[in-house]
């Protein structure tokens, strides 16, 4: 009988292996150090290598020795259980191993039915490939035997199954779909041995599988995603894995991107190992998966990993490469992201050459735009003009917040303001304020260095405010502040004049001036004050004139009257006309209606009263006349 059949399994003395079956080995086979006392018969009924070996050699007892045998002693010792008869469990995270080792060893069928290598294929095929969590610890443990593994055309098979599953609808796999190790029931609660549970599974998202996936090696997951990318997956999706990956691996982009949330998502079904990875070959590799892509989410994580790439050390492709990344989408940039530290030895506290690099890419790509755009002809009012000052806005609060670094130099400070068109910046106040507050941190600026900076302001182009700020700062060289006063005293005069003409040659004196004929005359938000205040003026003006005009008409009749009053001699009729044409209404009476019945000879009280007092009030007229 054969040894095989006596075995009932194998100790280890030292570092040595021995069978226990009561036989002398006859062969020897050393695997990394390891050396395996065996016996011939097992081995060559299943392995066609170590047939050879043994046709080759004359040998009755000799060693072999296996050089980078797939999976090390280990491995091969679970190989060799396998030609003794003794039972094996092959599972997804020896699969592989298992796979490559019976290939090494040449184990097929032509040297033993249902042999270790078709054994392995099988279970590769029917359970490994058809499940999402199998596939994943297949590919994780495989990176040691990568080269056989790619021969083999196991790692293709994988990446391609699991591009498969996360391409295709979920639904589409029909019931008993198989995620996890869990079974679904049709109404979506999970089954456990066929046994509704009860419990209901959550509703799958596009992002379900970014978790799983980040165990891979840096290799895999490269490989990963371009199948994915080939079969047709929304690079939106791409982006968001890839995303991930870096985060989870990369722990300092969590640190500078505090407002991003994301949430790393586990399943307790099976565990990973967390796959090594090489920081330094990670960014390399993300920076070429990445897509050219737009967004302010994604901007933000383009400069984080700018910023460990500037701590590792990566490559000068590489940096150059996401900073032009950042410099296509720099108006999306936040103020946050973009102030990086200086990580070498210069004495800044954060890297300007870097930013500066970065706007000019961002010229370059405006360039571009501008070239192409129809509307490029009007710097000030084309739609791609809006992402320029958007940029200077971005760039003269960096200033600002940078300027405060008593090492930095003004020619850095210059460089910066320079590197964008005057046509970016409609107002100069952000720039104004960035060279005050740098010259507030740097005193002993000579004045010559102080006016070759301030030659960056256009000074035509600041605000009242700013103008009235600038005339009294005493940072500021005497000329800068004299040229300031007198463009404040220039732009006074343009605007009251335009006030003076539109109330000069508007067609309704007493009506309000509209709103879009003041932002015609007055384009800066610091000249709408003064603006209002004519405007109520002119009003109240125009009011009093025309009630002036109205006493005067008014009087002049009433002194017109009174003269007429003191000439006639007629008692009825004087009263009467007097209050008539001053606007008084009488009560009619019987007597100044009917006058022929009037009794002459008994006059009424009311008609002596008017003759007692009537030469009273014509000398009163005479001596205090009104006009």
């Amino acid at each position: 009988m054969a040894p095989a059949g006596k075995v009932t399994g194998f100790h280890k003395e030292g570092s040595d292996w021995f069978c226990n079956a009561g036989l002398p080995s006859d062969i020897t086979v050393v695997v990394d150090g390891i050396k395996f006392h065996l016996h011939k018969f097992p081995l060559v009924s299943k392995c066609g290598k170590i047939a050879r070996i043994c046709e080759e050699s004359s040998e009755k007892a000799f060693i072999a020795a296996f050089e980078e045998f797939p999976g090390g002693p280990d491995t091969f010792l679970i190989a060799v259980k396998f030609c003794y008869g003794l039972r094996v469990e092959l599972t997804p995270r020896n699969i592989v191993i298992l796979y490559c080792a019976a290939d090494y060893l040449q184990m097929t069928d032509e040297y033993g039915e249902d042999n270790l290598l078709s054994k392995s294929e099988n279970f590769f095929h029917k359970n490994v490939l058809h499940n999402w969590k199998d596939c994943i610890l297949a590919l994780q443990s495989s990176d040691p035997v990568i080269a056989r593994a790619e021969k083999l055309q196991i790692i293709s098979k994988c990446l391609s199954s699991l591009s498969m599953m996360v391409c295709t609808d979920p639904s589409l796999f029909g019931w008993p779909m198989m995620m996890y190790g869990s079974l679904q029931s049709p109404g979506g609660s999970i089954l456990w041995n066929g046994i509704n549970t009860g419990a209901r599974i959550q509703s799958v998202e596009s992002d379900w599988w970014f978790e799983d996936i980040s165990y891979l090696s840096v290799g895999l997951f490269e490989r990963l995603i371009y199948t994915m990318e080939t079969r047709g997956l929304r690079p939106e999706i791409l982006v968001g894995a890839i995303m991930y990956y870096a985060r989870k691996h990369l722990p300092g982009l969590g640190r500078w991107q505090s407002g991003q949330s994301w949430k790393t998502r586990t399943f307790a079904s099976f565990s990973l190992t967390p796959a090594v990875v090489d920081q330094k070959v990670l960014i390399e590799t993300i920076e070429k998966l990445l897509p050219e892509k737009k967004g302010k989410s994604f901007c933000c994580f383009l400069l984080g990993l700018l910023r460990v790439a500037l701590i590792l050390g990566v490559s000068q492709m590489c940096k150059d490469s996401l900073e032009r990344r950042v410099g296509m989408q720099l108006e999306v940039a936040t103020l946050d992201s973009l102030l990086i530290p200086a990580y070498s030895d210069s004495d800044t506290l954060y890297n300007v050459d870097c930013v500066e690099r970065i706007i000019h890419h961002f010229m370059a790509s405006e360039s571009r735009i501008t070239l192409f755009s129809p509307s490029s002809l009007d710097l000030e009012t084309s739609p791609s003009s809006e992402p320029l000052r958007k940029v200077a806005k971005l760039i003269d609060n960096y200033i600002a917040e940078v300027a405060s670094d008593i090492h930095l130099k003004p020619r850095k400070i210059r460089s910066l303001a320079e590197a964008l068109p005057e046509s970016s910046r409609p107002l100069h106040d952000g720039l104004y304020r960035a060279l005050d507050i740098y010259f507030k941190a740097h005193p002993w600026l000579s004045e010559k260095e102080k006016e070759e900076l301030c030659n960056t302001i256009d000074y035509q182009k600041l605000s009242i405010d700013a103008c009235a700020h600038a005339s009294q700062n005493a940072r500021l060289p005497l000329r800068v502040a004299l040229q300031v006063l007198f463009f404040e005293q220039m732009q006074l005069r343009t605007a009251l004049a335009g006030c003076l003409h539109v109330m000069d040659t508007e067609s309704a004196p007493a009506g309000p001036i509209p709103r879009d004929m003041l932002g015609q005359i007055v384009q800066r938000d610091g000249w709408r004050t003064v603006v209002q205040v004519n405007q109520v003026l002119k009003v109240d003006m125009d009011n009093m004139r025309s009630r002036v005009g109205e006493l005067e008409e008014e009087f002049s009749k009433i002194k017109q009257e009174m003269k007429r009053v003191t000439k006639s001699h007629s008692s009825l009729s004087s009263p009467r006309l007097v209050a008539r044409k001053i606007g008084c209404k009488l009560v009619p009476r019987s007597s100044y209606a009917e006058p022929d019945t009037v009794d002459i000879t008994g006059p009424t009280p009311r008609a002596s009263v008017e003759q007692a007092h009537r030469p009273h009030h014509s000398r009163h007229w005479k001596s205090f006349p009104m006009f």
